[in-house]
């Protein structure tokens, strides 16, 4: 065929497309209106670290982040929050090892870090969303999620129903310090059920629970671990972390944390099990959180760093990937970043 005979051909077949979605792309006014997906920073939880004494210190292996002393953490969410519009931090304590012990005892020490760092952010910030994690492995010198019985030839288990027991302590300690919402992260079997009836004895009934419904035994807590001084002394987490090839299982997770009184479910990690995310978001009306991990986190940074990467544009797009799933909430160490980065498209 000819050129010419060739541009009329093409003009006949181009005038019969009826529809040409690129028309919803054109331009970036009618690119935002039909967005299906938006970030917020109201969607955004930031977790910190907090440790005794009076020193700020930077954590190599999460750059940006750092284990914060209990005065400087309150200082830093009443920058977070006043400056950046972020309205929720989760805090984790990190605990000296001369702390530690078998049943974790330190956990619900009504003078330890944690409660303590609770008291002075809502004494400085009263707005702030004070959100908790409620596991062992800090306080424990085995580094798991519960108490431990060692057998004769060394061999450890972590029990389910006294490590249950163990934790309704920590989560009313945390809740009489008045956190907002406590954040079981340790996957124990009744425990969701154990710790709402115990804080609506106590009258506690305003204080939610967010479950770590959905924890997968991964690989990527890796930098999580060396900040806190949590990884494991022995053994692995396998016997109550999911593995990370179910994905049924994490439903009947949900169904069995609804039951018992869950207020939110989360999925951890999250970039890696957005299949999982989007199961969860068929099953449940209840809001979902996801954990973009440390290891998630650090991945971005390092590649950011050796110049691979346009670390804005990569950390946005994994987490409105995140969002697109069905998340509601995402706790990321990048929240301060994502926050400015906000404001900035904002213009403010």
């Amino acid at each position: 065929m000819d050129p010419v005979g060739m541009n009329r051909f093409a003009a006949k077949t181009m005038q019969g497309i009826k529809q040409r979605p690129r028309r919803n792309r054109k331009s970036t006014g009618v690119r935002a209106m039909v967005r299906e997906t938006y970030l917020g920073v109201e969607h955004l939880v930031y977790p910190m670290f907090v440790q005794e004494g009076e020193e700020d210190e930077p954590i190599e292996i999460l750059p940006g982040c750092m284990r914060w002393s209990v005065t400087g953490i309150a200082k830093e969410c009443r920058r977070l929050y006043g400056e950046l519009g972020i309205s929720c931090v989760d805090l984790f304590g990190v605990v000296p090892e001369e702390k530690k012990s078998a049943d974790g005892a330190e956990a619900w020490n009504e003078r330890g870090v944690v409660p303590q760092a609770i008291r002075a952010i809502k004494q400085a910030v009263p707005q702030m969303v004070v959100m908790t994690d409620v596991a062992l492995d800090p306080y424990s010198s085995f580094g798991q999620d519960g108490i431990v019985h060692e057998g004769e030839d060394g061999e450890i288990k972590v029990l389910n129903d006294e490590t249950v027991e163990a934790l309704v302590k920590q989560g009313l300690c945390h809740a009489r310090a008045g956190a907002d919402i406590l954040s079981p992260s340790d996957m124990m079997d009744g425990r969701i059920g154990a710790l709402r009836a115990a804080l609506d004895e106590a009258g506690l009934t305003e204080v939610s629970l967010l479950s770590y419904t959905a924890k997968y035994a991964s690989a990527f807590y890796g930098p999580f671990r060396g900040a806190l001084g949590s990884a494991p002394k022995k053994g692995d987490k396998k016997t109550y972390q999911m593995d990370p090839g179910n994905a049924r299982e994490a439903l009947r997770e949900a169904e069995l944390d609804i039951a018992e009184g869950a207020d939110m479910l989360m999925v951890k990690p999250g970039g890696y099990y957005l299949d999982i995310v989007a199961k969860m978001r068929e099953h449940t009306h209840l809001p979902i959180a996801v954990y973009q991990v440390s290891g998630e986190y650090a991945m971005i940074k390092a590649a950011a760093a050796s110049g691979w990467v346009d670390e804005r544009a990569v950390t946005m797009e994994t987490l409105l990937s995140i969002r697109r799933a069905g998340a509601d909430v995402i706790l990321t160490y990048a929240a301060p970043q994502v926050a400015r980065w906000l404001r900035e498209e904002r213009g403010i």
